[in-house]
């Protein structure tokens, strides 16, 4: 049973450091502190420091210094007992980022006193000062929001579009070189024209909030480029502003307006967000702020006290079953959404964020129930990467209302179906019908599950065509890193080739996929460059690669015309459309007009190569490669012919109640191998191999236009919806693992 929502913890004054008329105020939590330091540093890199005042009820430390403005630069040095066994790690020589900074400024030097112990051992105190190894906080005025969008965008009408800043502009030959890779070069208008062609409407950034890399990788002259390394949870990622705007404050400002042309073009703002862990990686890693704050305070930590208990898989994992450290997690969720302008946001490992005190998942956890609660936060997307590396952390469609997840079965199957490694076509049915058998639960609607082939962590799609194997070299780990379950297919060729028959292959199996991606239920993500043959050379683990390998080439546009042009003609027929994009979940019953008579069609149905139903037996033809499925709505009606055979099929139209008549909309195969004219009912067509046809179909709604014959009944075709288990505010993951997602059961709905 759920518990009462929770209340943020009051405080007397705001965190973090708040300019007013003739100074800042500035407040700290720090609970077990025994002094805290506030450290101004002036433009000569020197510092002055002013002792803070706690007050004890909140455990807050908070001072007002007069004269203090934006732009400062300031730091915290935070005093009291060195005791590594109860999760105290203080130590004043260490200076320390604000974790409510609003912009950030300056490097962290590797090879500076970085860390908090000494070399020799990870629980003895080092005492070298840290200034001028680390960065620091920086003092911003509050300035007005971005303009926002002029019509909110609903999520069932979104097309993600997931793209790193950086790489997106970095080779782009129309932004001014000292734009590329900013804020400022994002918002420049051949960026944003691109998108809007192409049908984009949301875009999701990969990590903007300010990062770090890890030791380890600049040990091997690298550096985290994806940015799933989160330093400052306010504070724009400094080195994406450009040179004019500068990093003490102008990082915000730039921003803000990248954010406003976004708007103003109709596009979404997603954030892709990483609260379930910090920079500062585990114990033995540097000290830049939290750890050196209250180390037991903000992370999660072993029973013993000594170690982070780590389910993320970057050494520490944020405690959110702190009140203090959940609400700096709102908080921040609250100022890019009020403050910056942010549309949505897509929390990376969200699991972790739903575990209690005692490490368990969730479900109804504080975290979820503040959100829901939050008025600043109504309406705002919010995407679970619903996963993490610990004890039942598999969390796909358990999430409930108001909630999407990025959902893997899809992009699993959908890899799978098109290099030819599935069975039948039961799961490509649940598949295009929004994966029902994982979200179809508790009133859930189909824009619960996203989508996607691709994402940044793995293969592009060009390289999911193109190679079986992963090429990590580049990344100095022995081709060890990425995952090895690609699920790709270089049809016969390892990586690029002049053999322009191969080439042609691999570029439709990217059309069929991008198609699939498109054309089913729920939302699509699309990945940066998908749309036009981007390429890691094999790369599946580019977190690592600032270079050619991860930024987008804009020279490929030609050579994939094709992609670009069924990608566009596609979401021109999504948007246009609203049969296509149905928010809810489609069932098999009839349709009635406005006065209740019967349509003879149905929201959805399912066609085989002869112009009928799909039977019991088709659907159990373990080598079937072929399904048509049928949509319609009052206004119209669309087939959607799947074919994933080597051969070609003949494929005989549906005829009345289905349509009165058909014209191809789109296909993934060359304009010579089907006819352009409009078709009637009865009608047949060769349908190529490895082939997405999608036709338009004509309805008519009244009496005479229904067909002797009745909608037939459903058969036990799809993946059944997940057991109750799944529904919002049960709790099935504390000593059971989830539930498997390959049973097949029958299902009515999908």
């Amino acid at each position: 049973m759920s518990e009462p929502v929770p209340s943020a913890p009051a405080t007397t004054v705001p965190l973090g450091a708040h300019p007013r008329d003739d100074g800042t105020e500035f407040a700290l939590w720090a609970p077990r502190a025994e002094r805290v330091e506030l450290a101004l540093v002036d433009a000569d890199e020197h510092q002055t420091n002013v002792d803070l005042t706690l007050n004890p009820d909140e455990g807050i430390w908070s001072g007002f210094v007069p004269g203090i403005g934006a732009g400062q630069r300031y730091g915290y040095r935070v005093h009291g007992e060195w005791n590594p066994e109860d999760g105290r790690r203080f130590n004043p020589a260490k200076l320390l980022l604000d974790p409510y900074a609003r912009a950030i400024t300056g490097y962290v030097d590797y090879r500076g006193p970085i860390s908090d112990h000494t070399t020799e051992s990870n629980f003895e105190s080092d005492t070298t000062d840290s200034f001028g190894a680390v960065p620091l906080s920086v003092v911003v005025a509050d300035s007005p929001p971005p303009t926002p969008l002029a019509k909110p965008l609903p999520l069932d009408e979104m097309v993600i579009y997931e793209t790193h800043l950086k790489g997106y502009t970095q080779r782009h030959p129309e932004v001014p070189e000292g734009l590329r890779g900013t804020y400022a070069g994002f918002a420049d208008d051949a960026v944003i024209a691109h998108l809007v062609e192409t049908g984009i409407n949301a875009v999701e950034f990969l990590p903007l909030q300010h990062f770090v890399s890890e030791p380890f990788i600049v040990g091997r002259g690298l550096v985290n480029y994806w940015g799933y390394n989160t330093l400052g949870f306010f504070a724009p990622h400094a080195p994406y502003t450009s040179a004019t705007a500068g990093t003490l404050g102008g990082q915000v400002t730039e921003f803000k307006h990248m954010v406003s042309k976004l708007h103003e073009a109709g596009i979404a703002v997603i954030l892709d967000v990483v609260y379930n862990h910090t920079g500062e990686g585990g114990h033995d890693g540097p000290t830049l702020s939290f750890r050196g704050i209250d180390h037991g305070g903000y992370y999660r930590l072993t029973s013993d006290n000594r170690n982070d208990y780590d389910v993320t898989g970057c050494g520490n994992a944020v405690d959110t079953s702190n009140p203090r450290v959940l609400q700096l997690v709102l908080d921040s969720l609250r100022y890019w959404a009020t403050d910056m302008g942010v549309d949505g946001f897509r929390f990376d490992l969200c699991t972790t964020l739903i575990r209690d005190d005692q490490h368990h998942v969730r479900q109804d956890h504080p975290f979820k129930q503040l959100i829901a609660s939050d008025e600043l936060l109504a309406g705002k997307v919010m995407i679970a990467e619903p996963w993490d590396l610990g004890p039942y952390g598999y969390q796909v469609g358990r999430w409930g209302q108001g909630w999407s997840e990025w959902n893997d079965h899809f992009r699993g199957f959908t890899r799978d179906f098109w290099r030819g490694a599935t069975h039948g076509v039961q799961e490509l049915a649940t598949r295009l019908s929004g994966s029902s058998d994982t979200f179809d639960h508790a009133g859930r609607p189909a824009s619960s599950s996203i989508n996607f082939v691709t994402a940044h962590d793995g293969f592009t799609l060009r390289d999911v065509v193109t190679y079986d194997l992963k090429h990590n070299e580049a990344n100095a780990e022995r081709n060890r890193d990425g995952t090895d379950d690609n699920r790709s297919w270089n049809h016969g060729y390892e990586g690029e080739t002049e053999d322009e028959s191969v080439s042609a292959a691999r570029q439709r199996s990217a059309r069929n996929m991008m198609a699939m991606l498109l054309l089913s239920a729920g939302v699509p993500m699309i990945t940066a460059g998908d749309e036009m043959g981007r390429t890691q050379q094999g790369n599946n683990n580019a977190y690592c690669q600032d270079s050619p390998v991860s930024w987008v080439d804009w020279h490929t546009a030609e050579e994939w015309a094709e992609q670009t042009e069924l990608t566009r003609k596609l979401l021109k027929l999504r948007a246009e459309h609203p049969v296509l994009r149905n928010p809810n979940f489609r069932t098999h019953s009839e349709i009635h007009d406005s006065d209740g008579v019967g349509l003879g069609r149905s929201e959805v149905a399912w066609f085989s190569e002869h112009g009928t139903e799909m039977t019991i037996d088709n659907w159990h033809e373990a080598g079937r490669r072929t399904l048509g499925q049928y949509i319609s709505d009052l206004d119209e009606a669309f087939l959607i012919f799947v074919h994933g055979g080597d051969a070609p099929i003949e494929f005989t139209l549906p005829g009345q109640p289905w349509s009165v008549g058909w014209t191809i909309a789109a296909h993934t195969g060359l304009d010579s191998e089907l006819p352009h004219r409009p078709l009637g009912v009865g009608a047949t067509i060769t349908v190529p191999a490895h082939t997405v046809v999608v036709l338009h179909g004509q309805v008519l709604n009244h009496p005479q236009a229904v067909a002797a014959s009745p909608v037939s009944p459903a058969v036990p075709h799809l993946l059944a919806a997940e057991d109750s288990e799944a529904e919002e505010g049960v709790e099935p993951v504390i000593g059971e693992e989830p539930a498997s997602d390959t049973d097949e059961t029958p299902a009515d709905k999908v």
